[in-house]
């Protein structure tokens, strides 16, 4: 595939078209290009509608076949096919229309790992409206800056999530952010019951989803999208300031989420694929929605954590339902590996043929553990490098093509044509280290930021002109694989040598009883900048003296850090992300001005860091 694509682009892409149904094929495939306002657009003459691509076929072809799998933390499960799937969406499509959404309204969902999120999600396409997925984790004020910038004229949210032994409550939290929102969009708040829970009703506002579903005909007309119209905004997670919503649209980042769906995976209608993130993140479009139903294969949604209420819960559910690929998170991979092998080996897990990993370089140490003791030594490691911006995975060890390696991103997919530009912006050439970047589109990249294009040009394009700035450092292998070092801003120079924090990560996670760790940079009054490692370490564990060793022998005594700091848990989003600005603030003894704590998993988790480090152990 990838030499197609090298030899001929132009056809490439148009064969690549054709995974899609459209009802008006494209007769172009891209035009633009990344100079000036960068405007770039996909199979722009194409129309299509993505529920079609997604449903209508599959359920003309496959009607009793397996769509969706949802499985909730107290045990119940849902199966639906694929008419039944269509059916559902169809309901919620046009409770959304007789609610007065209209084809381009934006529409924010608000919802937990109930099925209704994707429904929602795909009923949304089905009309033509921009659907806005805002994480059940925000707070107030967050959910009330997005809620200004993308201006949804409708709401959909849920009386209350479930989340282990906690209720999170979605409805107040929601109302709370539309009391701080300084805009009036939002016209109408329909409410989902999860748990049955009374939450407050605001009258001529708010209405119960239920009824309207269950009043709602089960055949919608599908509204007709020209390829380059907008299919969703997604907001950045963990940006500072006005929030970026990301644009993608309905064409091009439908075949790039087929497309790297099936190669990176290899996947058809025979599997059913697990992807762990949540439908509120890039990850949970793609590869949750989007990429596999595209693909026609069955998706598995699971409710609940990993080890709630007991450990080797998420073991249960692949081999309760058969998994066969299963993506999910190095921090999840983590946690689950320091539960013990005890735990996995009581399962059976041979339904697995592809384990996934994606949200930040997986470290040697997890992608060894992962490979060989949940896949078995049988099943290839792929490790995605991607992001919101991309719409799907860009580098990776396709299942079956590439040859993993620990802790590697690999080769790029077919179709990305990756560079590494040094702080001049000349090409690397060969084997070496540089900042990494994209010399030209795919279908699946954004578009645009909701509302400001010149931002949307001035953050991706400006620092390379011609270019896309991933944002990422990266070091190419003498073979011509690619190892992600890390953030630019999390490339530590320490007297004038550029240390990668992934480096230092995975080295400090082959200590004995270490969980996870983060190292991040603080200024250095003699080296520029110095190394501070955080690291949750099981009792008995490795201590600092050993963990600095460790970073000796693997890296250098140049890397070693000026402290490693043992502390019970790191600050993480809900979603699991490390927050690691939060940790340089904390370390350079800038604790007062830490900004809002509300959006961690865990708030007081910040206090006890700050303990540790005050008190120097």
């Amino acid at each position: 595939m990838a030499s197609a694509w090298k030899a001929d682009a132009a056809t490439f892409w148009m064969q690549q078209s054709a995974r899609l149904l459209w009802r008006e094929a494209p007769t172009q495939a891209q035009a633009g290009d990344f100079t000036g306002t960068a405007h770039v657009t996909w199979f722009a003459d194409g129309r299509l509608n993505p529920t079609e691509s997604c449903l209508d076929r599959h359920a003309a072809a496959r009607p009793d076949a397996c769509a969706l799998i949802w499985e909730g933390q107290d045990g119940r499960t849902i199966r639906l096919s694929w008419a039944d799937l269509l059916q559902r969406v169809c309901r919620m499509a046009n409770a959304l229309r007789e609610a007065g959404v209209a084809k381009g309204d934006r529409v924010a969902l608000h919802l937990p790992a109930v099925v209704e999120s994707v429904v929602a999600m795909l009923a949304c396409a089905r009309i033509g409206a921009v659907h806005m997925v805002l994480f059940g984790g925000f707070s107030a004020e967050g959910l009330a800056d997005r809620l200004d910038d993308g201006t949804p004229v409708l709401v959909v949210t849920a009386d209350e999530a479930r989340r282990g032994a906690k209720i999170i409550p979605m409805k107040r939290t929601m109302d709370d952010a539309l009391s701080r929102a300084t805009g009036d969009s939002v016209r109408t708040v329909l409410v989902l019951a999860v748990t049955g829970a009374d939450v407050p009703m605001t009258a001529g506002r708010d209405r119960a989803l239920g009824p309207l579903l269950d009043g709602a005909d089960t055949a919608c007309a599908p509204a007709i999208l020209a390829a380059e119209d907008p299919l969703f905004v997604l907001y950045t997670s963990g940006s500072t300031g006005k929030p970026k919503g990301l644009v993608h649209v309905a064409g091009g980042y439908m075949v790039w989420a087929s497309l790297t769906h099936e190669v990176a995976f290899g996947c058809g209608s025979e599997d059913v694929f697990w992807c762990t993130a949540d439908t509120s993140w890039i990850t949970g479009h793609t590869y949750v929605v989007y990429g596999p139903l595209a693909n026609g294969t069955t998706v598995l949604m699971y409710e609940g954590l990993p080890s709630w209420p007991t450990p080797g819960r998420w073991w249960d559910v692949i081999d309760r339902h058969g998994v066969t690929v299963f993506y999910t998170s190095p921090t999840a991979i983590r946690a689950m590996k320091a539960e013990g092998n005890d735990i996995l080996e009581a399962r059976g897990l041979d339904s697995l043929r592809v384990l996934g990993s994606v949200g930040e370089p997986i470290g040697e140490d997890a992608w060894t553990w992962f490979h060989d003791h949940v896949g078995k030594g049988r099943c290839p490691v792929v490790d995605t490098w991607w992001q919101t911006e991309t719409g799907g995975i860009m580098i990776a060890p396709a299942a079956g093509a590439v040859a993993p390696r620990p802790g590697v991103a690999t080769r790029p997919l077919p179709g990305v044509e990756a560079v590494l530009l040094d702080a001049a912006g000349v090409p690397v050439v060969g084997e070496g280290e540089g900042n990494l970047c994209l010399a030209a589109s795919w279908p699946g990249q954004a578009r645009t930021i909701w509302g400001s294009h010149d931002r949307f040009v001035a953050t991706y394009f400006a620092t390379y002109p011609g270019h896309y700035f991933t944002g990422d450092a990266a070091r190419r292998e003498a073979d011509g694989y690619f190892r992600i070092t890390g953030r630019v801003d999390d490339v530590v120079n320490v007297s004038g040598h550029r240390i990668g924090t992934a480096e230092i990560e995975s080295a400090v996670m082959r200590g004995e009883g270490v969980v996870e760790c983060a190292a991040i940079g603080v200024p250095h009054g003699l080296k520029g900048e110095g190394l501070v490692v955080f690291a949750v370490v099981q009792p008995g564990g490795a201590g600092e003296a050993a963990l600095k060793a460790l970073v000796a022998d693997a890296i250098g005594r140049y890397a070693v850090p000026e402290a490693v700091y043992l502390v019970a848990d790191l600050p993480k989003t809900r979603s699991g992300k490390i927050v690691r600005r939060l940790l340089r603030k904390i370390a350079a003894r800038e604790i007062d001005a830490l900004g809002d704590l509300s959006t961690l998993a865990d708030p007081d988790a910040v206090g006890r860091i700050i303990a540790v480090v005050q008190g120097g152990g």
